[in-house]
């Protein structure tokens, strides 16, 4: 085999490398919703802090599907945090808020 065929496959072993098994970690931890776990009925849009946990750097909110957080639940966190930037107890936008 000539080095231009090794290149070809991947490496200079010659090896393919779409073949190779891909270490891909595959268990992810199990998602909850924190509020229903700690029997949360109310959350407070005076608590920024705590609001803090569930937006990102730029002051995005956090998507379900990221932090497990239920349906119901994500609508209070969405609507809490839009009272609290109303209010100008949290930022619209954060240049590396965190």
């Amino acid at each position: 085999m000539s080095s231009i065929e090794q290149q070809a496959k991947g490496n200079k072993q010659g090896e393919v490398r779409y073949l190779t098994p891909l270490d891909i970690e595959t268990k992810k931890e199990a998602k909850y919703c924190r509020f229903k776990k700690n029997d949360i009925k109310y959350i407070d849009y005076k608590d920024a802090a705590f609001l803090l946990y569930l937006v990102n750097e730029q002051g995005k909110i956090l998507p379900r599907r990221l932090t497990g957080t239920s349906l119901k639940f994500q609508r209070k966190v969405a609507q809490a945090i839009k009272r609290s930037r109303h209010l100008a107890l949290m930022p619209y936008v954060g240049d590396m808020l965190k």
